[in-house]
């Protein structure tokens, strides 16, 4: 078992410390987070929260457990004030690997907040981070909060399609549904996580899944746990398994919204997708039951585009944008060369295969130049910008990061941002070839 000076950090004066988490902790930490996280105050405590923590403290989730938490705590007490944790995640940018870090459950005691206390624990679990090699990090939060800590709003989150009881499509008379729906089993795990495979190539950026983590996600954490979501195993009336399904063990909102569906390749979602909404319209209704809840709704939550959207268009009125992850990445020639594959890739499909010359890209306060050779890239490189420094291309703040993930197309930044700007017409080919909008709709761990 670790001990106190084994967790220090530093001393942070005024009476209070930073250190590691400690699975001692595991009480503190829930009670803290599932009071300041809850929607309804801190007297109605949001028990999903505490469970989270509970799992993630206990040392059973395959990338985290009580030592990824940072704790600022009340030398005098013992009473911690402010807190946050690292996931550490694997993701794909085209189906090339890449290290990232999720901060998260970031939370302050009232009392102590305005005290810089996040930025704190922000930066150190950046540095943790870095230390693992991760070229990335991401987090979910409140709108403009995490820009302060390097953060910019620049990959998709979500979305959503929802219907009503009116827009229930209703089986025939002596009609059967077509498909049989069940819980996953252990059994079904490797079909799950091959499906999962499969479905993510159509993304730009994709979550990276092994089958410790399918399994910790289905059957290691606790049936309280807010991030708990039941799989749910599609198979034809001849019991041949033809996608699954995912959705939360009770009701958002005022209904039960499906979070991901995937479906074998050559199977009709037009068939299928009826299927999936009845349901969740009964089991909905299932769970409004037991919760003294009213259900009156059946939703998608499956990014910005899914076919399932286009097979149950008239059934699904309302609809929902995407909010957006915040993401950072420190090193942007780092991650650029783990990339480096993809690019020169896309340069080869295009109309500048075979390209040589130059791009140099400005963001005002740094820059990034890459060499091109007969369409290989042999220098990714950071550059000083200035007067008198010649420059391609233009991206204010860190609206670079639109264009990387492919959240947006450099026309639509450059209608956004008017000092975002190619120089030339060679280097707006260059960055519409190399930095294409593409859809992702990342599923994470959590």
């Amino acid at each position: 078992m670790n001990t106190k000076s084994d967790l220090f950090i530093r001393d942070l004066g005024d009476g209070l410390i930073l250190r590691h988490g400690s699975l001692a902790d595991a009480d503190a930490l829930a009670d803290i987070n599932s009071r300041m996280h809850s929607d309804n105050g801190p007297d109605q405590p949001e028990m999903g929260i505490d469970a989270w923590i509970r799992d993630l403290v206990a040392g059973t989730h395959p990338t985290t457990n009580a030592a990824d938490f940072t704790v600022v705590e009340e030398a005098a007490t013992g009473r911690i004030v402010s807190t946050l944790c690292l996931i550490s995640q694997t993701w794909t940018y085209a189906g090339v690997e890449f290290g990232v870090g999720r901060p998260e459950l970031v939370c302050t005691l009232p009392d102590f907040r305005k005290r810089g206390l996040v930025r704190i624990q922000m930066d150190e679990v950046h540095k943790w981070s870095a230390e693992r090699g991760h070229l990335m990090q991401f987090i979910t939060g409140i709108p403009n909060f995490y820009r302060q800590f390097g953060y910019d709003m620049a990959l998709s989150f979500v979305g959503r399609r929802t219907g009503y009881e009116a827009n229930m499509p209703k089986l025939k008379e002596g009609e059967s549904e077509p498909v049989n729906i069940h819980p996953a089993s252990e059994d079904d795990l490797e079909f799950v996580l091959g499906l999962y495979e499969a479905w993510e190539k159509r993304y730009l950026i994709s979550c990276k899944r092994s089958l410790d983590l399918v399994k910790y996600e289905s059957f290691g954490k606790r049936d309280s746990n807010i991030n708990r979501f039941e799989k749910m195993v599609i198979e034809d009336t001849n019991g041949k398994r033809i996608g699954f399904f995912e959705h939360p063990t009770g009701l958002w909102m005022d209904g039960l919204t499906c979070l991901y569906f995937a479906l074998v390749e050559g199977v009709s979602f037009l068939e299928i997708s009826p299927s999936v909404a009845r349901y969740l319209w009964k089991k909905g209704g299932e769970y409004a039951e037991r919760d003294k809840q009213t259900r009156a709704t059946f939703s998608f939550m499956l990014g910005e585009s899914h076919p399932v959207y286009d097979a149950m268009e008239d059934r699904l009125p309302a609809q929902r944008k995407p909010y957006a992850f915040y993401t950072r990445v420190p090193d942007l020639p780092a991650f650029l060369k783990r990339i480096q594959p993809v690019l020169e890739e896309r340069l080869a499909q295009s109309i500048a295969a075979g390209h040589s010359g130059e791009l140099r890209l400005n963001f005002y306060t740094s820059g990034v130049r890459l060499a091109f050779e007969r369409g290989r890239i042999t220098s990714i490189e950071p550059m000083k910008v200035g007067s008198g420094i010649q420059t391609d291309a233009s991206f204010p703040d860190l609206t670079f990061h639109h264009l990387l993930f492919g959240h947006r197309s450099f026309d639509e930044l450059r209608h956004a941002f008017i000092d975002c700007f190619a120089d030339h017409n060679t280097a707006r080919v260059l960055l519409n070839t190399l930095f294409p909008k593409k859809l992702s709709d990342v599923y994470p761990l959590a």
